[in-house]
């Protein structure tokens, strides 16, 4: 009993060690280290099918080694699983990536609208279907502002609208300043560079980066006490290239969430790239709306702006 399942028992040491040592992943070598964390929590998979092998095993040594991942995994983890939404907020927030090449914008601008937030931040907006957007929002959202593909739609009036230099060479995020009835807040939408997995180059996730740094250090200087930022970053909240950002803001899923808040891709979510980030500002609940003709879901939250 004791001496079967000594590989089982090393695998699941081994996995202990790559949850609690995922940050030491180098990146230096095709960003493996953000490629992992960007899936980070999927590496539970593994977890049952240990397990199972113990058990079936029936490995005493396996199945006390498989409780050491159990327990890393849901200190990291354990925390999403559960609904720590509450009532209360005067603010609720939505942004979402609705696809360049999306085939029916009307109809993804009605599912915005129905989900009856209060501010809205549209990102990858192709040229030739801006119009479609503002005229669909218009009578929900008297105020708007598009800076390149990117753009914010408001139930209250806006101002010092500015882009946001994200050292891209275009505009992907913007800046602006939202006169809400409990105060005015600063808004940033962006819209980070895509990464890629490929054989040869890795996940290439560099210009990524670049301007995360850039948008986190827009952040940082922002003169107005409360901040939201809505966008899609093409990361995640555990992956330490986006630390300029997540260093010093707070995922509304993170705080008030109801599970992992997964949202691309929209047929089957298995990552939250898509963020709602505030800082000076309380989350009260964060959610993740269905699916609409984009290949990312619309994401949600409701704030207290104090």
């Amino acid at each position: 009993m004791w001496r079967r399942g000594i590989i089982t028992a090393v695998c699941a040491v081994l996995l202990t060690l790559l949850l609690v040592m995922h940050s030491s992943v180098p990146n230096r070598i095709g960003n493996l280290g953000s490629l992992l964390e960007t899936f980070l929590p999927w590496a539970g998979l593994a977890i049952p099918v240990l397990l199972l092998i113990g058990l079936l095993r029936r490995s005493a040594t396996a199945l006390i080694a498989v409780l050491l991942p159990i327990a890393v995994w849901l200190n990291l983890f354990g925390g999403l699983v559960t609904d720590k939404s509450a009532g209360g907020g005067n603010l609720t927030v939505l942004t979402h990536n609705v696809n360049a090449q999306n085939a029916d914008p009307a109809a993804t601008a009605k599912d915005v609208i129905a989900a009856g937030a209060d501010v809205v931040a549209l990102e990858e907006l192709a040229e030739g279907q801006v119009s479609t957007y503002e005229s669909q929002l218009k009578s929900a959202y008297p105020y708007h502002s598009v800076k390149g593909t990117v753009g914010l739609w408001s139930k209250y009036p806006i101002s010092g609208v500015k882009a946001v230099d994200i050292r891209l060479g275009w505009t992907r995020a913007m800046r602006a300043a939202v006169a809400t009835p409990s105060g005015t807040i600063a808004v940033y939408v962006a819209h980070l560079p895509s990464v890629r997995v490929n054989f040869s180059l890795g996940f290439t996730a560099n210009g990524r980066d670049r301007s995360a740094d850039a948008l986190g250090e827009a952040i940082s200087q922002e003169k107005l006490q409360g901040v939201i930022l809505l966008g899609d970053l093409n990361g995640t909240m555990n992956d330490r290239s986006l630390a300029s950002i997540t260093s010093q803001m707070r995922s509304t899923q993170g705080v008030a969430g109801d599970g992992f808040g997964f949202s691309w891709p929209a047929g089957f979510p298995m990552a939250r790239i898509d963020q709602i980030m505030v800082k000076g500002i309380e989350p009260k609940s964060s959610w993740v709306l269905p699916a609409t003709d984009s290949d990312h879901r619309p994401v949600a939250a409701r704030v207290e702006i104090p």
